[in-house]
């Protein structure tokens, strides 16, 4: 095979990658190499040769050498610092703890053909852990750029599920997990589109399955919280009948916000007869005690 080198055009950066790949200029005597000229050098050519065949008096470039040659190359003789510990550098250490793995959750994407599938494993991951804070009105975060990764992550999830949903045919798993990330955009202030099409996947999500517990709270919580109390306590009764413990407590906070404070009150009490160890709905019965109106302002678990 022969090599073909330009003295004239090589820049320095190619330099620098022939040293790397072993090899190396030989200068010549003579004048100087025209412009754009060439010298062609075989590999078996040995280092006398290549420069005897460089009549123009420019540079030939060695492609093949022996042993002793290579012996004071630097990069032959480098240090491999993935191996090695540098003298006067620490070498950094790396443990990994709490490992926790995602589970696998695929769902059909319409409801025609459930053989026709769609991993929402990382969107419902994403759901669970946001829940807590921006699942009721008003969210709740740790900080600003919790609130900020939980916005931006929302969009971009909520993009991506959406024409899934908008399908005529989409099935009941997608239009609830649509109506679940649109929800909290509506909470989180990202637009009134969120809260638009949040009542609309959740209403066909009903339509699928009119009995489901889950549909029916989300859609009593969304219309509730945005005012409309009495259009959402059918659906949260409805989902509070099947034991749906979240809706009890976002039935309280209906009767909260609609300056039923002693109704707000006895729900709560009752309901923590039949969960006497949930942490959570003895906060909310402190909130109300206070005076305070959103029981869904919770410290946040750090």
């Amino acid at each position: 095979m022969n090599k073909s080198v330009s003295a004239k055009l090589i820049s320095s950066a190619f330099l620098v990658s022939l040293v790397a790949t072993g090899c190396e200029s030989l200068p010549t005597s003579g004048t100087s190499t025209a412009p754009g000229s060439a010298v062609v050098v075989d590999d078996t050519t040995d280092t006398a040769a290549a420069i005897e065949a460089d009549t123009t008096g420019g540079k030939v470039f060695k492609v093949k050498y022996d042993a002793n040659e290579l012996r004071n190359d630097p990069l032959i003789n480098s240090v491999d610092i993935t191996a090695t510990q540098l003298p006067g550098i620490p070498t950094p250490t790396v443990s990994v703890s709490d490992v926790n793995y995602i589970a696998t959750v695929v769902i059909p994407k319409t409801r025609i053909n459930p053989n026709d599938q769609l991993d929402v494993s990382l969107l419902d991951d994403f759901i669970d852990e946001i829940s807590p804070n921006a699942r009721h009105y008003p969210p709740n975060f740790n900080s600003k750029s919790d609130l900020y990764y939980a916005k931006e992550k929302l969009k971009e999830l909520e993009q991506w599920l959406r024409p899934f949903a908008e399908d005529e045919n989409a099935s009941y798993e997608v239009l609830l997990r649509a109506a679940k990330l649109n929800g909290m955009g509506r909470n989180l202030d990202l637009g009134s589109d969120f809260a638009v099409r949040g009542s609309t996947f959740i209403a066909k999500a009903i339509d699928r399955q009119p009995e489901s517990a889950e549909a029916n709270f989300i859609y009593g919580m969304m219309l509730s919280e945005g005012g409309g109390f009495k259009e959402g306590k059918k659906y949260l009764m409805k989902a509070a009948s099947q034991s749906y413990k979240e809706a009890e407590q976002s039935l309280a906070q209906a009767d909260l916000l609609n300056d039923n404070r002693p109704a707000a009150l006895s729900r709560l009490k009752a309901l923590q007869q039949k969960h006497p160890n949930d942490a959570t709905i003895a906060k909310q019965i402190e909130i109300v005690e206070a005076g305070k109106y959103y029981i869904w302002d919770l410290p946040v678990a750090k």
